[in-house]
């Protein structure tokens, strides 16, 4: 289905950590998403829409509340002027939201074990995608890291949504200490996953699509890139891949991605981008 543009309204807005999650009342887009999609959102107000470009965020949660029918919770680090200004809204406030956008994870056929993991914000379409993988009886592992406590993602509801957990800061605050590179081999040979899913930043999608690899396992990583269309026009966000027939190209994050299969990101190009 195509996204819709809508003009949306906060319905509420909570600090969690070093995040601030906003649940929006967007008619429409709630009832098309799926796990790895996103929404982009103009930011700014009128006077600075000129000056800032769309910013792009993870669909963490879709719920019903109350008479609003389907709502959806993004996940805002406020870093920069953009997400600092969503970060202010109070409920009430209105935006203009276009989604859902880009390709989801694809989900398995069969009943095989399957591992998830995430790092900071970007973990945060892997809860929704948790719920799908135990509605077709697969066993979920997570792995959620981040630099610190404050940047960890619902740990707590990690803990509900699956039958492993594993925990990794990089200050060592909470779980085990390190990076997920650290810690992807050993949670890999313990689940017995099949499947792998990631979202995060580049070294971490590259690391675990490595080991997915390794392991004989199949990946699928959510990339980020900076977004300033998010439609595909623009082509402003390209991803080197190799395709199906063995050519490296660059394809768009936004449209063809943002998951994309793990043996297929040229990893070293990205990262270099």
């Amino acid at each position: 289905m195509k996204p819709l543009h809508v003009t949306g309204e906060v319905l509420a807005s909570k600090k969690v950590g070093a995040y601030r999650h906003l649940t929006l009342v967007a008619p429409g887009i709630p009832e098309r998403f799926r796990p790895g999609t996103f929404v982009a959102l103009s930011v700014g107000g009128e006077a600075a829409r000129s000056r800032l470009a769309r910013r792009a965020f993870w669909i963490h949660r879709v719920k019903p509340v109350g008479g609003y029918g389907a709502t959806l919770e993004i996940v805002v680090e406020p870093v920069g002027v953009g997400t600092g200004w969503l970060a202010a809204l109070a409920p009430g406030a209105r935006l203009e939201v276009t989604g859902p956008l880009g390709r989801a994870f694809a989900l398995p056929q069969e009943k095989v074990g399957c591992l998830l993991v995430g790092e900071g914000y970007a973990a945060a379409p892997l809860f929704p995608l948790a719920e799908r993988l135990r509605e077709r009886d697969c066993p979920v592992t997570l792995v959620v890291a981040g630099d610190d406590e404050a940047h960890l993602l619902s740990a707590l509801e990690a803990r509900r949504s699956a039958r492993s957990v594993t925990v990794v800061t990089r200050d060592g605050s909470v779980g085990q200490r390190g990076e997920v590179a650290d810690v992807i081999d050993e949670v890999l040979t313990r689940s017995g996953a099949e499947v792998v899913y990631a979202a995060g930043p580049s070294r971490t999608l590259h690391a675990v699509a490595a080991a997915a690899e390794r392991h004989g396992a199949w990946s699928q990583t959510a990339v980020e890139r900076p977004l300033t269309c998010a439609t595909g026009l623009c082509q402003g966000c390209p991803v080197p891949v190799v395709g199906e027939d063995g050519v490296a190209r660059l394809v768009r994050g936004c449209v063809d991605g943002p998951v994309f299969r793990g043996d297929r990101v040229r990893w070293d190009d990205l990262e270099a981008q």
